[in-house]
């Protein structure tokens, strides 16, 4: 793991970047869909694009980590700091279904 501070318009763009990728995989499935591709190719195609869209909230989620809460942390407001605990919590819970 690096030290070095990635700024929040470096995350923006690689972020941004990645979710083209990702339109681009879903518009090959549309495209699958319209060739009448075999099922089975199609599947993985789903897959692949369900893996990216893991990959990309793994990023967001670390990214929040990084920043929003250990902000929180550092402020030593332990209302703010219960607050996003219990909204992180939430997500991760909606996250790993």
């Amino acid at each position: 793991m690096s030290d070095k501070k990635v700024s929040h318009e470096d995350i923006k763009k690689k972020s941004v970047s990645r979710l083209k990728r990702i339109q681009g995989q879903v518009k090959g499935l549309e495209k699958m869909i319209e060739e009448d591709r075999y099922c089975i190719d199609i599947l993985q195609q789903v897959s692949s694009v369900h893996e990216a869209l893991r990959g990309f909230g793994k990023s967001i989620m670390r990214h929040h980590m990084e920043q929003c809460i250990t902000k929180a942390v550092l402020s030593k407001d332990k209302d703010k700091e219960k607050e996003i605990f219990d909204e992180f919590i939430t997500v991760v819970y909606k996250y790993a279904k």
